[in-house]
This record gives structure tokens, sequence and C-alpha cells, in this order.
């Protein structure tokens, strides 16, 4: 696995990546009629919202991995700050 420090964007960029092949899917089955295409110009709204309804599960499952990653480096950001402001309002407690 690759450096911590790019976690976030890494599941980003994978999030985004697994969204746009749902798009390429549903788009390939409304091309088909596979699946029924909408009326007018709402046609590409309900691929998009369709896609983000198939995508969604597919993340939780298929970056889980790359999830926990995340988490854990948002985390140590989190404390290393909560550490700061404790020791910053120790220094202005000791002025007092």
């Amino acid at each position: 696995m690759s450096s911590p420090k790019f976690a976030t964007l890494r599941y980003t960029a994978l999030r985004i990546g697994l969204f746009v092949a749902c798009f390429a899917v549903v788009w390939v089955l409304a091309y088909f009629r596979i699946i029924p295409l909408a009326v007018g110009a709402a046609n590409t709204v309900w691929m998009l919202l369709l896609a983000i309804v198939i995508s969604a599960p597919l993340s939780f499952v298929l970056l889980r991995k790359q999830r926990d990653a995340m988490s854990e480096q948002i985390v140590a950001k989190v404390d290393r700050q909560r550490e700061r402001l404790a020791a910053n309002a120790g220094q202005e407690d000791g002025l007092l």
C-alpha cells in the first residue's frame, strides 16, 4: 500500500472512478434499451441518479481498506490539533 499521506486523495479518486464506471454501465444499458429511458431531457438526470444509487453500496464494500486508511489519517490529524489546542490553553492558563 502506498503512503498514508494521500489516503483521502486516493479514496476520493477511487470513489469518483467507481461512479464514472457505474454511469458508463448505466449509459450502455440505456443505449441498448435494456433499461427504460426517461422522458425527454430527464434521461441524463435519471442515469446520474441510478449511477449514484449503484455506486454507493459498491464503494461501501469495495473501498473498505481505503476508507479505513482515510479515517486513520483524519483521526491522526484531529488528535494532533487537539494536542496543540491543549498545549496552547495550558500556556494561556500559565500566564494568568
